[in-house]
């Protein structure tokens, strides 16, 4: 069963705690909820435990676009991109077609050079794209064209008819990155991978120099336990270092790259495609996503609170200053519905010299000490599949074993394999539970062939189909699916990751928060108290993390 819920939780820890397992996976992100899918799917028993929620860090504040990362190529870094554009045709076109999609961006040209210096990078990423297309995953998504200054300005009427000359047309992958995730651990939990979230590992077991488990807290009971294994799997992103320093003085070092992006009101640009054009320092995107626009990024070192990195004010200057360059109609704050701050874990150099962090490496690293020891970390999000492969690859020689090659590229991710054959029963699926079919084109995207499943409980409770106020976007039915069936456990694991309301409201859902709390508490065993502290912590939470970007 791929169910994530309390009653899945409590049997996972409990068969956690029993028995010895070949994998413990530490880090519910994407790249450890891939690690933990490709271990099951080889045929090894695997223990994942998530300090948080899933997705909870990085894999829920990412820039959501499934890239081989066209400004790669300006380093010269052609195998990551051509690597990547091969994971990211291989979503779109088989793994996680309901959540990835393919999406339209514009390169504009202000200067006359551009078209044949950008036009050749474009060409060569297309190039790339079509080498790595074969067999199932012949499908991609469409060529690059050049566009003309009327054409160009066609496309995308918001820009500024003064500085455009013309213009490039490409396309790559858009995704929900918390969702996408989701996906991955609950495929991983349908191939019997024992998936644990908010229990965070305080210790490494070792024995005759070899780690052989870990020591974790049940950071929801407080309850400390204990998980035997033949092999742990260190994937904590950003925490990485630190997991490894349990077992002893780690021989690397990750420098977290803080990128911030702004979520604005769906008419802040007028446009038909994404835009991506030259920054300060890098590049700015602003690219529709699921109805509004979504800007960033920034790129800096970053050495504060890991678990809840601050947009700054400084942040939001910078991504409205580089954007604006190109605009007929400037941004302001007063198009900024809401602002996330994610952080990228690069691998430093061992030294303490400060590191420019857009010049490190975005390639992952597999190192395989101390013995039963592997650590995974760097890397990009589209790639998360082949990072997890070469993991489990090293987890199988600490084990001396002989494991099957991965086959996580014939698995389509949960939702996925029968989206299409759902997509056609729109109109009935609306009729039946008297929901407007476009509300159901859009669940479509999230919930692929699970959104008869997700629709059921309105038979029996019609309420179900009536949204919340403060929370119009989404159905009650939706919000009790998050705690039922994908793992969500507290208030703020339905309002940042399930939905996007945390950043689709201006006041961040708080005015959402108590009809959702009390929709949640019932299938979540809460009481009152309970209940109360989930909206105490949300909002402290919230305040934490994105109050500084409206301020100015």
């Amino acid at each position: 069963m791929n169910a994530l819920n309390p009653a899945q939780r409590a049997e996972a820890l409990r068969a956690a705690k029993e028995s010895r397992h070949d994998l413990v996976v530490v880090g519910g992100g994407i790249t450890g909820a891939g690690v933990a899918l490709d271990g099951a799917a080889r045929g090894l028993s695997v223990v994942l435990l998530e300090a948080g929620d899933l997705a909870g860090g990085t894999s829920s504040r990412s820039g959501k676009t499934v890239h081989g990362g066209l400004r790669y190529l300006e380093q010269l870094n052609f195998s990551l991109v051509a690597e990547a554009l091969r994971e990211r045709d291989l979503l779109i076109s088989r793994l996680a077609q309901h959540l990835v999609a393919p999406e339209p961006f514009l390169y504009p040209l202000t200067r006359r050079w551009e078209r044949p210096y950008i036009g050749a990078g474009v060409a060569l990423y297309d190039a790339l794209a079509l080498a790595g297309r074969r067999g199932a995953n012949k499908a991609g998504v469409p060529y690059h064209r050049h566009l003309t200054r009327a054409a160009a300005l066609r496309a995308a009427p918001g820009l500024n008819p003064e500085l455009v000359h013309g213009g490039l047309r490409y396309h790559d992958g858009r995704m929900d990155d918390a969702r996408l995730a989701l996906a991955v651990a609950r495929t991983a939990a349908g191939h019997g991978a024992r998936i644990v979230s908010h229990a965070r590992v305080v210790g490494l077991h070792r024995s005759g120099g070899r780690v052989t488990g870990v020591a974790a807290e049940d950071t929801l009971t407080g309850e400390r336990f204990s998980v035997r294994c033949s092999v742990v799997v260190n994937a904590a992103g950003v925490w990485a270092a630190d997991v490894a320093a349990l077992a002893g003085p780690p021989s690397f070092r990750v420098q977290p790259a803080k990128g911030v992006h702004l979520l604005l009101e769906p008419g802040a640009f007028d446009s038909t495609t994404g835009i991506l054009a030259r920054a300060e320092d890098s590049v700015i995107i602003l690219r529709k996503w699921f109805g509004y626009w979504l800007l960033g990024t920034t790129d800096t070192a970053y050495d504060g609170d890991r678990a809840n990195p601050a947009v700054e004010s400084t942040d939001v200057d910078y991504l409205l200053r580089n954007v604006n360059r190109y605009l007929a109609k400037p941004l302001d704050r007063s198009h900024v519905l809401g602002a996330y701050a994610g952080l990228r874990p690069l691998l430093a150099p061992a030294s303490d010299s400060a590191t420019v962090t857009s010049a490190l490496s975005r390639d992952h690293t597999v190192l395989e000490e101390p013995n039963g020891l592997v650590t995974v970390v760097g890397g990009k999000y589209t790639t998360y599949r082949l990072m997890a492969a070469d993991a489990v690859d090293a987890a199988g020689r600490s084990l001396r074993r002989t494991l099957p090659p991965s086959p996580t590229a014939e698995l389509p991710l949960v939702g996925a394999a029968g989206w299409l054959a759902v997509a056609n029963r729109l109109p009935r699926l609306a009729e039946e539970f008297d929901v407007p079919e476009p509300v159901l084109g859009r669940m479509l995207h999230r919930y692929g062939d699970e959104l008869p499943a997700v629709l059921a409980p309105i038979t029996d409770d019609p309420a179900l189909a009536t949204p919340l106020p403060g929370a119009e976007e989404y159905l009650p039915v939706e919000l009790r699916y998050a705690a039922t069936h994908e793992g969500a456990q507290r208030l703020a694991d339905v309002l940042d990751r399930r939905t996007h309301l945390s950043i689709e409201r201006r006041d961040g859902a708080l005015s959402a928060a108590p009809a959702v709390a009390s929709l949640l508490a019932p299938l979540l065993g809460w009481d009152n108290a309970r209940r109360d502290r989930e909206l105490d912590h949300y909002q402290s939470r919230l305040h934490l993390t994105v109050d500084r970007s409206r301020s100015g």
